[in-house]
């Protein structure tokens, strides 16, 4: 049997530190962890990432990359379902790399390279919702007034960007958990698409309460 080549150091400790970002918060977590970690010096992880703020900004480029790609999906979102799906994988991505959420008012307050491209992150979630609501609206799945459009798809980004913080906020010890996962990513998703609720066409509005239905805990709700 052939032996798999070993991962190359550098992705280890990207792999390993965004593991421990998301598990602990940022804040909480020094190179010395790190290195600790993944049973190597110090040295070596300095070598490869000689400052913690090169650590957060790899792992926040991979992010940026994937949402970028992520969020080009939404042209091609035409009802309820598609809506459905595309808010629950982005809330997954989100979950991916939550540390940034968990901790965002400190990174961007210390790191002004993230506090610029967090700004278009919220610019391109923004043109993305636009594009969703757009394309809801030329399948006939919603009726929204051209007028409302901007504070509606506004809305939405701030509940996708805060969600977690809520999640946070409302249960400390087990929010952040990876068990706790799948019904914090379901309610981001049901409550983003609830704020469509006045502008969707009856049928669709029925569906998007049976997804949640079937698919939420409505304990949790």
């Amino acid at each position: 049997m052939v032996k798999k080549a070993p991962r190359r150091t550098a992705e280890r400790i990207l792999e390993v530190t965004l593991d421990l970002f998301n598990r602990f918060g940022e804040p909480n977590v020094s190179t010395t962890l790190i290195s600790a970690e993944l049973n190597i010096s110090p040295g070596n992880l300095y070598y490869h990432y000689p400052a913690k703020d090169e650590l957060i900004n790899s792992l926040f480029d991979r992010y940026e990359r994937a949402l970028s790609e992520l969020l080009n999906a939404s042209d091609g979102v035409r009802d309820v379902e598609d809506a459905w799906f595309f808010m629950h994988t982005l809330f997954e991505l989100i979950w991916q790399y939550r540390f940034l959420y968990r901790d965002l008012n400190d990174l961007l307050s210390k790191n002004r390279r993230l506090e610029t491209h967090f700004q278009w992150v919220l610019k391109n979630k923004t043109r993305s919702v636009r594009a969703l609501l757009d394309g809801m609206s030329r399948s006939g799945a919603l009726s929204i007034d051209s007028r409302e459009i901007e504070a509606t798809a506004t809305s939405m980004v701030v509940l996708l960007t805060y969600w977690l913080s809520y999640e946070y906020v409302r249960d400390p010890r087990r929010a952040l958990e990876p068990e706790s996962a799948q019904l914090a990513l379901l309610r981001g998703a049901h409550h983003v698409l609830n704020l469509l609720v006045p502008y969707l066409e009856p049928g669709q509005r029925m569906h998007l309460l049976g997804l949640v239905s079937a698919y939420n805990n409505p304990a949790e709700n």
